[in-house]
């Protein structure tokens, strides 16, 4: 069932939003090279309890990290680790959730560390560029898949493809709530957008095919051709006058 949010509710997790937004900065601001993927999870963590917040993805469904941390070929769900260290030339995508007050917010963020490939960089634009152009189109009146067509028209247009089997949602009092929100669609179809609806667009885009597969880890997706993916995300409400971004000062 979708639920739309009250003004107060939105208040809240506008602040869940700002809190993932500058802890997430901040985790960016200490990539590079050779450092464990582990260290930026402890310090988010610290993070996000020093601003008032608790790790929304910590515990959840048994998921053992505060950060989703996935590099390159990694589509999402990459388990933070000792052992696993950031080097020059890769994608790497880091995936936040925030809990406050009762409610919930999620981001993410694709970044490039050192030099990369000018197919790297195009897609990272490209799936950037997507995630706008679906926020752009959720407006009330709209339909939910009017989101979806624009992102999953813009990426194919630039020769990339859309991951089917992991998609946007909802959010709220859950990190998961109705309705799904895919990357992927036809225009006018799915829900009609109403003014306090709260989703999370995340399109997750690979330079391959769109198949994925779920490593031994039980957690993490990958590529099925083992290139690159990319992953971008904002949590999103609907307004009278359109769409507001939460997931920023």
């Amino acid at each position: 069932m979708i639920s739309l949010k009250k003004p107060e509710e939105i208040k809240i997790m506008n602040h869940a939003g700002g809190i993932a937004y500058n802890v997430l900065s901040s985790v960016i601001n200490r990539v590079e090279p050779g450092i464990p993927t582990i260290e930026l999870d402890k310090f988010a963590e610290s993070e996000i309890r020093r601003l008032g917040g608790t790790p929304a993805f910590k515990g959840y469904h048994g998921f053992p990290g505060t950060l989703c941390v996935s590099i390159d070929d990694e589509v999402v769900h990459g388990i933070p680790s000792k052992v696993r260290k950031i080097e020059s030339g890769q994608i790497v995508s880091i995936d936040i959730g925030v809990g406050y007050k009762g409610y919930y917010s999620d981001m993410a963020k694709s970044i490039a560390v050192g030099e990369l490939t000018e197919q790297k960089i195009k897609l990272l634009s490209v799936t950037e560029e997507a995630l706008f152009k679906g926020i752009r189109k959720a407006f009330p009146g709209n339909h939910l898949y009017d989101i979806s067509f624009e992102i999953q028209s813009y990426v194919e247009r630039n020769g990339f493809s859309v991951v089917r089997e992991y998609v946007g949602h909802g959010i709220g009092k859950e990190i998961h709530e109705d309705p799904q929100v895919p990357n992927f669609g036809m225009p006018g179809q799915g829900p009609i957008l109403q003014p306090g609806l709260v989703i999370c667009i995340e399109p997750m885009v690979n330079i391959g095919t769109f198949e994925v597969y779920v490593g031994t880890n039980s957690w993490t997706v990958l590529t099925k051709d083992n290139k690159p993916s990319a992953h971008f995300e904002h949590m999103i409400y609907v307004s009278e006058t359109g769409p507001k971004i939460l997931t920023q000062l």
